[in-house]
Parts: C-alpha cells; structure tokens; sequence
C-alpha cells in the first residue's frame, strides 16, 4: 500500500496563535538602553514599554526588559496582552466625559471631542488612544513627560470613565430613566426668561 502524503499543518500551535493575535494592533512607545557594571565592564540591556489594542474599545500596556530589542519587545507586548482593559467609548468614537488622571508627578486632562476633530494628543497618550480604536479627543499632559507616568496616568483616567449605561446599573434604573432625569436637571439650571 502506499503511503498518504503528509500534510504540513499547524494543530494549533503557532499558526492558530497568529490568527488569534492578529486582532491586536501594537505600539512601541518607548525603548530605554540600560547598563549593568560589571567586572569585565558594562553589560547593556533594554527596557521597551509597548500599548497594545484590538481599536475597538480594549487596550492594555506592558513592559519588558532583555537583552537584545526584540526580545525586549516581544515581553512588553505579551504582558501588555495579559493587561487589557475595556473602555466604553460613545458612539464608538470618543469619551463620555472629560476626565483627568495622574500616575506619580504625571497628569493627564482627556476631553470629549465632536466628530472630526480627530486625536490632538502627544507621544504616549497618542499610541494608546489608537490603538483603543478612538478617533475624536483631546488631551494634554502636564507634568512629567515620562513616557511610563503618561500612560499610566492616561490608564488611570480611562478607568475613572463612566457610561450612561454604567451609571444606569449602579442606580438600578433604565438609561432612559437617567437621560430624562439629566435633561430635568438642566432645566432647571437654565436661567428662565
């Protein structure tokens, strides 16, 4: 009898891992070149610090440290993996409410945004807001320009982001409830003629 051709197929090892990856979009944000002093002299390593995202409202960061730069990488990347967060984005595209954060001497200030206006953002912050797959804010950095505190901080302020739908659950009450109880209180507000 003759013997089948073999066929060359994953069973779920690397190849099935890369289409499963291939949902997450990564940025290197930044790569530090460290040394070690030694007896013989100075050993150098690196630190990377990668944000990885699906661009549809999941995003996580992470950090590595080797000693060649793709292995560095390849660390910050797998832990940023095991560090996603969710955050709920309105219409998809931006914040729900201007919101602020800080991480040690890093501050961050994110403002909602209307349609169009795009990412007005710097260096870390940018990196993370695309790769959560956001597309109308505005945010600035004051304080530390380290790009570990910013994303920290920029973390730090996603997680205080609340949706109606959130708020909704945590008073027990429908979203609808919520919105026409909003609209009463600015009724109220508003001076009257």
């Amino acid at each position: 009898m003759a013997q089948e051709p073999r066929r060359d197929r994953p069973r779920g090892g690397p190849g099935g891992r890369e289409e499963r990856d291939s949902e997450f979009t990564d940025k290197l944000v930044h790569i530090n070149r460290v040394a070690k002093v030694v007896k013989g002299g100075k050993r150098f390593g690196f630190a990377a610090l990668v944000v990885v995202g699906d661009q549809k409202g999941r995003v996580g960061f992470g950090h590595g440290k080797a000693r060649e730069v793709p292995e560095a990488i390849r660390k910050a990347t797998e832990a940023a993996k095991r560090s996603l967060t969710r955050v709920a984005l309105r219409d998809g595209r931006t914040l729900h409410h201007d919101v602020a954060g800080r991480h040690g001497a890093g501050k961050v200030f994110l403002r909602a945004a209307p349609a169009g206006t795009g990412i007005i953002a710097g260096g870390p912050m940018r990196a993370v807001f695309e790769t959560l797959g956001m597309q109308d804010i505005v945010a600035k950095s004051l304080g530390s320009s380290n790009p570990y505190n910013v994303v920290r901080a920029t973390f730090d302020a996603l997680k205080h982001q609340d949706s109606p739908r959130s708020v909704a659950s945590r008073r027990n009450v429908k979203v609808s409830t919520l919105q026409a109880r909003r609209r009463e209180g600015a009724d109220e507000v508003a001076p009257a003629e």
